[in-house]
């Protein structure tokens, strides 16, 4: 999931228009703290559920007070967080984001044929100067990978928050644009209040736009028989 923020926002009056500092995004103060406190929350609740297996020297901590003992000056510590630019600069990394966010989990074009229960398709080796090969999988198995990034009921792959947070927007975004002194344009207005009408898939043949006529669950995608069949061109 992906989250969208901006590099200011409104005041709790909502009357003025607060910048942030120019590097705001991702402070390496705070990043670690919020790294250190999700880390260590995370290795509390596995313990709690049984999850950490503690043999040897660290057989003593499965007593719960020994472990509570030893998790607690990890909260005093300075964490070291390693963060720095990324070699492609922010372009690059807004198209790897893109391949997630707006894509599935495979193209077509990378299809190469399904045949006796099998599905070939193209993949990039990146441990192998990311050459691209052909890998060929049984049907259960393309559709195990394949639904392993489907995200889970509730969850979306973009998110906004704040003044863009879908219920308040409407409101929100011109008291923005007002503090900026600034005037949306018409897309921006009619995109704030009004659903998109533009197809969000079109055909890559013609160029129509498609339209989804019928939607499978995980268990109807395994119990749908493929086609004898199907080489792509």
């Amino acid at each position: 999931m992906s989250t969208v923020s901006s590099p200011g926002g409104l005041s709790r009056d909502h009357a003025r228009w607060i910048r942030s500092h120019p590097r705001f995004f991702l402070p390496i103060a705070v990043l670690r703290r919020v790294f250190r406190g999700k880390f260590v929350a995370a290795l509390k609740s596995a313990f709690e559920r049984g999850q950490l297996h503690l043999a040897g020297e660290l057989v003593p901590l499965a007593h719960p007070k020994f472990f509570a003992a030893w998790l607690r000056p990890l909260f005093r510590k300075d964490w070291i967080v390693y963060s720095k630019p990324p070699f492609g600069g922010p372009v690059y990394v807004l198209q790897y984001l893109g391949r997630y966010t707006h894509r599935v989990a495979i193209s077509n074009h990378r299809l190469v044929a399904l045949a006796d229960g099998q599905v070939t398709f193209r993949w990039r080796d990146s441990a192998d100067h990311n050459r691209h090969k052909v890998m060929t999988v049984s049907r259960d198995e393309f559709l195990r990978r394949f639904l392993l990034h489907l995200l889970p009921k509730g969850f979306v792959r973009i998110r906004h928050f704040g003044f863009l947070a879908n219920r308040r927007r409407a409101a929100l975004l011109p008291r923005c644009f007002a503090a900026l002194h600034a005037t949306p344009s018409k897309n921006e207005s009619e995109t704030s209040t009004a659903p998109t009408v533009h197809p969000l898939w079109r055909c890559p043949k013609c160029g129509a736009p498609m339209v989804v006529v019928e939607r499978f669950t995980a268990a109807q995608l395994q119990l749908r028989s493929p086609p004898l069949l199907v080489v792509a061109a």
